[in-house]
């Protein structure tokens, strides 16, 4: 049988773990995964693009699970009352095949990537930061602002949208934690000025340049999230230019990441490498690093793979038959029959 978290069910797991407690053991989930990276058979995620949106499909595998999520990015669904990025994944035996999760990843997907940006922070943000910017204040906001206040000590978060509405909801949401000093910023520049860390999650499809050399200062980290199919950027390519870049796949990043800007010989950083101790991550105190962050199944399957811990522990969700089950497995036709019938035929046989 498979285990099914729908919505409600990840919102109790989030109430009962509690909401940062939850980013810190997911950040050092993935970063548990990611230290094995090797042991991984990796993919770029498979992707259908329209002119309007993605869908994809992100799968990545072990000796022991398989795992996939599938997930959209349509920026235009907030038109239409809908979320720009819905999610939903499967976690696998690899022996058998057979699925043991089924689960909503939409939440969970904020979750693990506030929980990435956390992690590579930690590796490569200089361990003094304490005044962040972060500018688009959509859907994933709060999370990351929560992530950093909370896990990287700052204490300071300057915000920005083109969308003064998605400022006013973070704001709002942000009010229950006092401890943390949000700002208001009138422009990017005004919200990047002094920053040590700049977290850039925004929505639009489009070659943007949102961070640009002149907003640069020394020693910042540059969390590049919204950056993440052909055709949408965030930084300028000058940015990176004059950065130390880390990447998490280089295959997709090469194609969905900021530095598709730039040529295929544009030298990187894999991520995997800094946090197994194989490279440094910053060199210097005033080296400016950028994370060019895409989303990669790996930190889907360690998100899969800790809320089915938690979920089993906890006795949240149910359990479903997604897949057939039967006393005869070369029997499938059976299942066209009611249960009493087969029943019926269980003890005549």
């Amino acid at each position: 049988m498979t285990r099914f978290v729908d919505v409600s069910t990840m919102t109790r797991l989030i109430q009962e773990v509690g909401l940062t407690r939850l980013i810190g053991e997911l950040a050092d989930c993935i970063q548990s995964d990611f230290i094995r990276w090797p042991e991984f058979d990796k993919c770029a995620r498979v992707a259908n693009h329209s002119e309007i949106g993605v869908i994809e499909l992100m799968p990545v595998a072990n000796a022991k699970n398989y795992a996939f999520k599938y997930v959209n990015g349509h920026p235009n669904n907030t038109r239409q009352g809908l979320y720009t990025v819905m999610a939903f994944g499967v976690l696998a035996e690899v022996e058998t095949g057979y699925p043991v999760l089924l689960s909503e990843l939409t939440l969970a997907t904020a979750l693990r990537t506030c929980a990435t940006s956390l992690m590579a922070a930690r590796a490569l943000a200089r361990p003094d930061a304490r005044r962040m910017a972060l500018i688009g204040n959509g859907a994933q906001s709060e999370f990351q602002a929560l992530a950093f206040h909370h896990h990287l000590g700052i204490e300071e978060i300057a915000v920005y949208d083109v969308d003064p509405l998605a400022t006013e909801k973070l704001v709002r949401n942000l009010s229950a934690w006092p401890s943390l000093k949000i700002v208001r910023a009138r422009s990017t520049a005004e919200a990047v000025r002094g920053a040590d860390i700049v977290t850039t999650v925004t929505a639009d499809k489009a070659y943007a340049t949102i961070i640009t050399p002149d907003m640069i200062e020394p020693g910042m980290h540059i969390n590049g999230v919204g950056g993440d199919c052909p055709g949408k950027t965030e930084l300028h390519a000058d940015v990176l230019r004059g950065a130390r870049v880390f990447v998490e796949y280089e295959p997709q990043t090469r194609i969905e990441g900021d530095i598709q800007q730039l040529p295929a010989d544009f030298p990187v950083v894999d991520l995997w490498r800094v946090l197994a101790g194989e490279v440094a991550g910053r060199q210097s105190a005033g080296q400016v690093t950028v994370f060019d962050s895409v989303g990669f199944a790996l930190e889907d399957y360690s998100t899969l793979r800790y809320v089915l811990e938690q979920a089993e522990r906890r006795n949240l969700g149910e359990t479903v038959q997604l897949v057939p089950w039967a006393d005869d497995p070369k029997d499938l036709f059976s299942h066209t029959r009611s249960n009493a019938h087969r029943a019926t035929m269980r003890r005549a046989a």
